[in-house]
């Protein structure tokens, strides 16, 4: 298990990645080649990863996206320090929380 500020990666079995999580796009990389799991909407940082490999999401905000790294890679963030992820799949969680009469995802 991995944190960096609002963001939790769990590491997953591959038997357990569904066929409906493969089977999604990949998210687009962003200008500097990088999959961004988390951008702050304040400063613009990002929690980011610049390997091979794909950042799967299913477009609603409060469900796990699922990233597959063939390599690892290293998690990246200007306010934190970078972890170094393993190959393999994970399931990333952003942090939530709730407010009167909605649960939502944590802006930083």
């Amino acid at each position: 298990m991995y944190r960096q500020g609002d963001i939790l990666i769990l590491p997953v079995p591959e038997t357990d990645v569904p066929q409906a999580v493969r089977d999604l796009p990949p998210a687009p990389r962003d200008g500097r080649g990088r999959m961004v799991l988390a951008l702050g909407e304040a400063t613009g940082h990002a929690h980011a990863i610049a390997a091979p490999g794909s950042l799967l999401k299913d477009g609603d905000p409060l469900t796990p996206d699922h990233l597959h790294l063939p390599s690892g890679g290293r998690l990246a963030h200007e306010e934190h320090a970078e972890i170094t992820l393993p190959k393999g799949w994970f399931r990333v969680i952003r942090q939530r929380e709730y407010v009167p009469g909605a649960v939502r995802v944590v802006a930083d």
